[in-house]
């Protein structure tokens, strides 16, 4: 395969992982390690362990957050911060034991007042437009199956997990992934866009400005 220039070179984009020990997440993946058991989880702000747990694996959309915020040299708050921001807006909404989100239009509207960033909601997003528009300046968060991680693999659906795509040339994709695999599929990750459309679930929410 050949790779194109301009997305074979580095973002510039952070990396930052939904867990605090980016380099145990095939452990937290795989089961062999619970989450709450990550040696830097006070990092995060939470106030015990299970809470850690808890939220790290629903922080997919938070740490895409977080990739934004280093990139444009803007404080980067600890997890349970953005927690706390997020509920507080209403981009996650706990229900029936559960938690409902990223939601996009209050995660818009959040980070447009607080941060002054804008973002545009697509709940009907082409890949072409992915594709199109995605760059380290503009990047996409965009829903795919978590699955993403090992792109040789089919997924059973599309969706359920942000990933923050910052760039597409040649027929590939670069992206980071909050939950990816150490050495292969974290940060500034390359797949082919054959590959990425079998996970992507054809929406999420562009960085405009």
């Amino acid at each position: 395969m050949t790779f194109s220039g301009a997305v074979t070179g580095g973002s510039g984009v952070p990396y930052y992982p939904q867990w605090e020990s980016p380099e145990l997440a095939g452990r937290f993946i795989d089961g062999s390690l619970r989450p709450a058991e990550d040696p830097r989880w006070a990092a995060s702000g939470a106030c015990s362990p299970a809470e850690y747990e808890y939220w790290s694996t629903k922080a997919c959309g938070l740490a895409c957050l977080k990739m934004i915020l280093g990139s444009r040299a803007l404080p980067v708050p600890p997890l349970m911060r953005l927690v706390e921001r997020a509920l507080a807006w209403r981009a996650y909404l706990p229900q029936d034991g559960r938690v409902l989100g990223l939601i996009y239009r209050p995660f818009a509207d959040w980070v447009d007042r607080e941060y002054r960033i804008t973002a545009q909601v697509a709940a009907d997003l082409p890949l072409e437009t992915v594709t199109g528009v995605a760059s380290p300046t503009t990047p996409v968060i965009a829903s795919v199956h978590k699955w993403v991680r090992w792109p040789q693999r089919t997924p059973p659906e599309r969706g359920g997990h942000l990933v923050l795509v910052t760039g597409a040339a040649g027929g590939l994709i670069r992206l980071s992934n909050p939950s990816g695999i150490p050495g292969a599929s974290q940060h500034d990750t390359l797949i082919p866009t054959t590959d990425f459309a079998r996970f992507f679930a054809g929406r999420g929410v562009i960085i405009t400005g």
